[in-house]
C-alpha cells in the first residue's frame, strides 16, 4: 500500500504537482483549497480514477499546509485552517523568529499528517467492514447524525447553521423523486429533470463567489524570513507531547462529519493552552501554539478521509468535493469500494502519505519566496479564475444551463457569506440529501411505511443518541473556547 503511488511515475508526478499547486493556492489569501479542487475537477475528466484522486488528495494536503506561510509572515491566513496559527506565528515573526515559526509549523504539519495517515490506514477498512451490517435505517440515521453534527459546529449561530443546511437540502430536491420517479420542483424546465449537478454548484459557491466578493486589494508589506527554517531533531523533544495530543485531536475531529480543520486547530490550541505550564505566553509568540495549531489542522485531513472512503460520508467541505470526484469517475465510496476497487483505496491512502512527504520538502525549499504570492493583485487573478469557472461548468455536460447554475450559486454563495451564513452545512446538506433520501425510501418500504424501526433498531438509535450527545458537547465547547480564540 505504501509503495502504490511510487509504482507509477505518472502518479508520482501528479502527487508532486498537486501538492505544489495546493501550497501555492493555500498561501494566497482569498483563494482556498475548495476553490482549487472544484476548479480542477474538470481537468480530471480525461484521467482514470486512480490518477484523479491522487492528484486531488495531494491538492488537499498542500492547500491546508500552505496557509501557514502568509499567516506567519503577513498575518494573512491563506486558508481558514491557518487562522489560529496567526495568534502566535505572527508575533514570532515580528520578534525576529520568522524562520523558527515556519520551521515549527512545517514540521508540525508533517508530523500531524503522518500520524493521521497511520489512523487512516488502520481504521478505514474496519469501519468499512462494520458498515456492511448496516441496513437502510442505520444509513438514514447516520446521515441524520452527520447533518446534526454539521449544524452543531457551523459557527457561533446555531440558527444560521440550520438555515444553511436546510437550504442545501432544498436545493438537492429538484429532479426525479427516488420513491415515485415523479418530477418535482422543476418548474417546467426540462434541464432540471436531473436536478442541479454537483460540479456547477461547487464551482459557484467556492470559486465564483470569491470572484464576486473579493474587494480591491491594497498593497501589503512583504514579510521577511529571518533565521533558519529547519528545526533540529533534538529541539522537538519539548514538543512531542503537544504534537501527539494535538494530532490525535485533529484526527478525531476530522472523522466527525463537517467540522473541518479550523475547528480542529481551535480545539487543539485551546487544549494546549489549558495544559501548558505557561498559558500566559499564548498569543504573544508561543511555540506551543504554532505546533498545536498546525499539527491539528493537518491531522484533520487524514481523519476526514476515513468516513469518506469507508462510509461515503464527507467529513469536510473539500471531502464533499472529493465525493463529487468519485461520482464523476463512476466510483462509489463506502464498504464496496474496498471489495470492488482496492487499487483506488490503496492509491488514496498512499498518495496522502507521499503528499505529506512532498509537502514538507517543498515548503522547506520554497518558504522564503512563496510569501511573495500574497502580493499578486486580485485584478490579475480574478479574470483567470472567472474563466476557469465558466469552462469547468460548461465542460461537465456541454450545456449553458450548468453555467447559469454556477452563476446563480456564485451569487448565492456571496450573499450567504455576506449574511454570515456558513457554506459548509449547505454543501454537506446538498451532498447527503440524495443518500439520505434513498436510504429513507428503502427503509420505509421495508417496514411498510412505519418509522418505529428508526428508534427500535439498536444501531440506528445509537447514531441518534450519539448525534444528540455530540451536538450538546460541541455547543458547550464552542461557548467555552470561542472567546479564547478572539
Amino acid at each position: 500500500m505504501i509503495l502504490e503511488v511510487l509504482s507509477s511515475p505518472s502518479l508520482v508526478f501528479l502527487v508532486l504537482l498537486g501538492t505544489a499547486l495546493g501550497i501555492t493556492v493555500g498561501a494566497i489569501p482569498g483563494l482556498t483549497g475548495a476553490m482549487l479542487i472544484s476548479l480542477s475537477l474538470p481537468l480530471t475528466f480525461g484521467m482514470d480514477g486512480q490518477s484523479a484522486l491522487a492528484f486531488l488528495v495531494a491538492m488537499y494536503v498542500g492547500s491546508v499546509s500552505g496557509g501557514l506561510i502568509t499567516a506567519t509572515l503577513l498575518r494573512m491566513p491563506g486558508t481558514p485552517a491557518s487562522i489560529i496559527t496567526t495568534l502566535d506565528g505572527y508575533p514570532m515573526a515580528q520578534s525576529g523568529r520568522a524562520g523558527r515559526a515556519l520551521g515549527l509549523g512545517i514540521g508540525a504539519s508533517f508530523i500531524g499528517g503522518i500520524l493521521s495517515w497511520i489512523a487512516l490506514a488502520l481504521v478505514a477498512r474496519p469501519i468499512a467492514e462494520l458498515s456492511t451490517v448496516l441496513g437502510p435505517w442505520e444509513f438514514f440515521a447516520l446521515v441524520l447524525m452527520s447533518l446534526v453534527l454539521v449544524v452543531g459546529v457551523s459557527g457561533k449561530s446555531l440558527t444560521r447553521g440550520a438555515l444553511s443546511c436546510a437550504l442545501g437540502i432544498l436545493c438537492a430536491l429538484p429532479g426525479t423523486a427516488p420513491g415515485s420517479g415523479e418530477l418535482r420542483l422543476t418548474f417546467g424546465f426540462s434541464a432540471m429533470d436531473d436536478g442541479f449537478k454537483l460540479l456547477p454548484v461547487l464551482i459557484g459557491l467556492f470559486a465564483l463567489s470569491r470572484v464576486i466578493a473579493t474587494p480591491p486589494q491594497s498593497a501589503s508589506e512583504q514579510g521577511k524570513v529571518e533565521g533558519r527554517i529547519v528545526v533540529k531533531l533534538r529541539e522537538w523533544k519539548t514538543h512531542w507531547l503537544n504534537l501527539l495530543r494535538s494530532s490525535t485531536i485533529g484526527t478525531g475531529v476530522g472523522i466527525l462529519p463537517g467540522i473541518g480543520a479550523n475547528i480542529g486547530s481551535l480545539i487543539a490550541y485551546s487544549t494546549s493552552r489549558a495544559t501548558s505550564k505557561t498559558p500566559e505566553k499564548f498569543g504573544t509568540g508561543c511555540e506551543e501554539g504554532v505546533v498545536a495549531s498546525e499539527s491539528a489542522n493537518n491531522a484533520t485531513v487524514g481523519g476526514a478521509l476515513v468516513p469518506l472512503i469507508a462510509l461515503g460520508i464527507p467529513g469536510s467541505v473539500i471531502d464533499a468535493i472529493l465525493l463529487g470526484a468519485f461520482v464523476i469517475h463512476g466510483l462509489q465510496p463506502g464498504p464496496m469500494l474496498f471489495a470492488n476497487e482496492p487499487k483506488i483505496v490503496e492509491t488514496i491512502i498512499s498518495s496522502y502519505l507521499w503528499a505529506n512527504i512532498a509537502m514538507v520538502i517543498l515548503m522547506l525549499m520554497s518558504a522564503r519566496w512563496i510569501s511573495k504570492l500574497a502580493r499578486i493583485k486580485h485584478h490579475i487573478l480574478i479574470p483567470i479564475v472567472a474563466a476557469f469557472c465558466v469552462l469547468g461548468s460548461y465542460s461537465l455536460a456541454n450545456r449553458f444551463f450548468d453555467v447559469w447554475v454556477m452563476i446563480g450559486f456564485g451569487i448565492a454563495g456571496c450573499l450567504l457569506e455576506r449574511w454570515r451564513i456558513p457554506l459548509a452545512p449547505f454543501v454537506i446538506g446538498f451532498v447527503l440529501t440524495p443518500l439520505g433520501e434513498d436510504s429513507m425510501v428503502a427503509a420505509l418500504m421495508s417496514s411498510g411505511g412505519g418509522w418505529a424501526p428508526l428508534f427500535t433498531r439498536p444501531m440506528s438509535l445509537g447514531f441518534l443518541v450519539v448525534a444528540g450527545l455530540l451536538l450538546f458537547w460541541s455547543l458547550r465547547q464552542r461557548r467555552a473556547i470561542s472567546p479564547k480564540a478572539e
